[in-house]
């Protein structure tokens, strides 16, 4: 893991099936982490570096509270980790209702440009700062059961390079991590035929983000980086 000491970092989805390995590979690496999640405690992660959020961000005026609250706690916050998102599939895309369509892009797209937009104007007057969402596979190669999903991880992708555009010559940086299949709990009950052994493991998509946030990863902005394991 990249060293990230003295870096505050927001994670949102923290506690999730993916966020409970970034938010553990990112206190070892020295940073400081804000976890936001709608029930998350302090007890869930037992470390002085940690500080639970307990938070939503489905809107605007949620995500600006919770970055407010991390500058007000930590005077400053240096990377953005957006890891909350849904899923929705099953039905072929003429078949989705506008209500699950609507659904994805406010909870993928929206949350992510919620939470983005508010961390990049905390981070403008420093100078310096790293925004990293995740998107999916399905957002280069859309699932065909799983049409609206794929538009909204696609959208995410857009969005953090529009953000790169934006941020250039800031000092700030905005990329987007699409994992493959990834090897969680829930993925393995809802696929119980699959082969685990094929997917990428969570504890690999936080190696990645945290080297995204380091300084070794200054010059990368604008991109998608896939990590599909061995389900290619």
């Amino acid at each position: 893991m990249a060293d990230l000491t003295g870096r505050i970092a927001l994670i949102t989805g923290a506690k999730g099936g993916l966020g409970t390995y970034v938010t553990r590979a990112f206190l070892n690496a020295g940073a400081t982490v804000a976890g936001v999640s709608r029930s998350i405690s302090q007890t869930d992660f037992d470390h002085p570096r940690f500080s639970a959020v307990p938070a939503e961000i489905a809107s605007q005026d949620q995500a600006n509270a919770v970055v407010a609250r991390v500058v007000e706690q930590f005077d400053r916050v240096d990377v953005i980790v957006h890891l909350m998102g849904s899923w929705a599939g099953g039905a072929l895309l003429e078949d989705t209702t506008a209500e699950q369509f609507d659904r994805m892009i406010d909870v993928n797209l929206g949350s992510t440009f919620y939470v983005m937009a508010a961390g990049a104007r905390a981070m403008r007057p420093r100078g310096s700062g790293r925004l990293l969402a995740i998107a999916s596979k399905a957002a280069v190669e859309p699932q065909p059961q799983a049409g609206a999903y794929s538009v909204s991880k696609a959208a995410v992708v857009a969005l953090m390079r529009a953000f790169a555009a934006k941020t250039r010559d800031t000092g700030i940086t905005a990329n987007a991590v699409l994992p493959g299949t990834m090897d969680t709990p829930q993925n393995r009950a809802a696929m119980p035929s699959a082969d685990p052994s094929k997917w990428v493991h969570p504890c690999q998509v936080a190696e990645l983000l945290g080297y995204l946030a380091s300084d070794a990863a200054a010059s990368v902005s604008g991109a998608a980086i896939p990590i599909y394991g061995a389900d290619l």
